[in-house]
């Protein structure tokens, strides 16, 4: 039987179950004298009298019982499966792809993962950690967490994180033979643990200002990483000196293995966002994700 069929079998198997022509158009929302045309219509395709109808009462005939014990299980079978489509909109399910450094991926996303995902068990989360500035949509991410500035113009951007400050440090041991740098310029007679990334090709500039002055420091020395862990463990191996983020650093400054300096020229910048395209409705997972790692501090 051709699907536009299936209107007429619904509408028989209302008329059936309610007995009367009068409930079912009211329950339907047509006119009864619409829904006889439509139920005449199928038993005229159908080449079979479906329904008995008297001035008081409507009755399937024995070919009507026979098809309404078939389509209203039918019926009901797909009645569930919306219903179970509902609640997949209530359980959100599905992959999310984020693409972060790994600062953030460690100190923010890590976290919220702990918190979320135990209550979402068909949501995965793949986080990739690049340092580069990507496409995300030609690269297949829904979103990505940078700095508030580096964020296109056309991003809808979701604050996840406080305002950071950077941190100058390294072991008492090696501060033991170099003398402590008291200005920016200093730490050119320094081992500078530096940091490499893709997006700018050279080694990254240690950012300092201090009462409006910025200053841009390109230290010479003996290791280069893309990685944070590296580059701190190697300053707590006394191996050099290294800019690195505060609250990484804070517990190893607190206990003694690392001292810091040149504090007042670390000031505070806006903290990490997240982002995704504004031209595409974010998944549902996703934004259950967005709201979790929505930053709530002052």
């Amino acid at each position: 039987m051709a699907h536009e069929n299936f209107n007429d079998l619904a509408a028989f198997a209302i008329v059936a179950k309610e007995r009367s022509f009068t409930r079912a158009a009211a329950k339907i929302g047509v006119s009864q004298s619409a829904l006889s045309q439509t139920i005449k219509a199928l038993e005229e395709r159908l080449g079979l009298r479906l329904l008995t109808r008297t001035t008081r009462s409507v009755s399937p005939t024995e070919a009507g019982e026979r098809l309404l014990r078939t389509v209203a299980l039918r019926f009901e079978e797909i009645e569930t499966e919306i219903a179970s489509l509902s609640e997949l909109r209530d359980k959100p399910a599905g992959p999310v792809r984020i693409t972060a450094g790994e600062h953030p991926a460690v100190s923010i996303l890590q976290p919220a993962l702990k918190r979320f995902l135990p209550d979402y068990p068909d949501i995965n989360v793949e986080i990739i950690v690049d340092y580069g500035l990507i496409d995300i949509v030609s690269e297949g991410y829904d979103a990505g967490v940078r700095m508030g500035e580096q964020i296109a113009k056309d991003m809808i951007a979701v604050k996840i994180g406080p305002e950071m400050r950077m941190a100058v440090v390294a072991a008492p041991g090696y501060f033991a033979v170099r003398p402590i740098p008291r200005t920016p310029q200093d730490l050119a007679s320094h081992n500078c643990i530096n940091m490499r990334l893709p997006t700018y090709g050279g080694l990254f500039p240690w950012e300092l200002e201090r009462d409006g002055r910025e200053v841009n420091v390109r230290g010479e020395g003996q290791l280069v990483f893309n990685s944070l862990a590296l580059r701190l463990s190697s300053a707590l191996d006394g191996l050099g000196i290294a800019c690195l983020p505060e609250d990484q650093v804070l517990s190893h400054v607190v206990e003694g293995s690392l001292m810091r300096v040149l504090e007042d020229w670390c000031p505070y910048f806006p903290g990490y966002h997240l982002y995704y395209p504004s031209r595409r409705h974010s998944s549902p997972a996703l934004a259950l994700f967005v709201d979790v790692l929505r930053y709530r501090g002052e």
